[in-house]
């Protein structure tokens, strides 16, 4: 694993300096990435942990929270944060780069912090109050992340967060296919932006059946090769099944075939380039190639070697679990 954390296309590199080392002990092989693997993030959400600005300020230099979601996304989990990212932001009130950087971090963690009082339930189960935390939460995190959407008016990521609070909160299409569209602007190849608007688009949040499906399919084709964004029809595909009442709704050939193809021309070929938070990529094929029976699903999870990643099999009962027993099935 070392030597592929950053090489494209599955071919080894020369290890990465920053790579954390594999854990000792594993539960059937199988462990669970921690801060992107990387030593450089996981100082930096320790340092967010322990509510220390400065060393968070010091530990981002590496990264540009704009445009690395998946960093911004290992700060969004942090518990605290909420308590002193707005006063790091008052505290720098006279520095728009830094007051954006804290309103980002403070938005991002405002929207998951909602998400975690109105739980992964079905609205019918979400009592009021949990309804009436979970608005103001995210009431909180719309005020950041537009205010630091407007200091920093190149950054994509507080657009990518916009259209996850406006969805819990419901706010009309319009303004929502207005957020979609300024990150488009922004990068129009941008995966976590596609990604946002394939769960937009799902029946369960007032979609019609089949429009992200499409939507992911119009987006990839569009992508040259070897583009990250092909994870956008593995993604739209596992909606689908979380949406259907059948469990076996993607076990047919045709969707064995368009997911292998988007597999071989994204992730698996040679002009992929593993990122940061690459295994998350992969993770996401791992699982659709799996529901959908297909025997690529081998080749990810070899190159994977036990990395497990929560999204997007927090789907399942026992993420985990599901996890290890596709990867010992493939």
């Amino acid at each position: 694993m070392l030597g592929r954390l950053f090489g494209g296309g599955g071919e080894r590199t020369a290890a990465d300096p920053h790579v954390l080392p594999v854990p000792r002990k594993k539960k059937h092989g199988v462990y669970t990435l921690r801060a992107l693997g990387d030593a450089r993030v996981l100082a930096l959400v320790e340092a967010a942990g322990a509510g220390d600005w400065e060393a968070v300020k010091a530990a981002l230099a590496p990264f540009d929270l704009g445009r690395e979601q998946a960093v911004l996304g290992q700060l969004a989990v942090v518990d605290g944060v909420q308590e002193w990212a707005v006063r790091a932001a008052e505290e720098d009130k006279g520095d728009a780069e830094l007051r954006a950087t804290a309103l980002l971090i403070s938005g991002a963690r405002h929207v998951h912090w909602g998400w975690e009082a109105r739980t992964s339930a079905r609205a019918v189960d979400v009592g009021r109050e949990q309804w009436q935390t979970f608005y103001e939460r995210l009431r909180i995190a719309e005020e950041h992340l537009l205010e630091a959407a407007e200091l920093r008016p190149d950054w994509i990521t507080p657009w990518r967060h916009l259209l996850t609070s406006g969805r819990g909160m419901s706010l009309d299409d319009s303004v929502q296919e207005a957020r979609l569209a300024a990150g488009l602007r922004r990068d129009p190849l941008n995966l976590d932006i596609h990604l946002e608007w394939v769960s937009h688009l799902q029946p369960r949040w007032g979609g019609e059946p089949g429009q992200a499906l499409e939507f992911a399919q119009k987006a990839f084709a569009g992508a040259p090769d070897g583009h990250r964004l092909g994870c956008v029809v593995a993604m739209a595909r596992i909606e689908e099944w979380v949406e259907s009442d059948d469990r076996d709704c993607l076990q047919q050939p045709r969707i064995r075939t368009e997911l292998r193809e988007a597999a071989e021309r994204s992730i698996l070929h040679h002009a992929y380039e593993r990122r940061l938070g690459w295994q998350g990529d992969y993770n996401m094929f791992a699982m659709a190639l799996s529901l959908a029976g297909s025997s690529t699903a081998s080749n990810v999870f070899r190159e994977l070697e036990g990395v497990f990643t929560e999204w997007p099999w927090t789907f399942m009962a026992d993420p985990q679990k599901a996890y290890a027993r596709f990867r010992k099935a493939f």
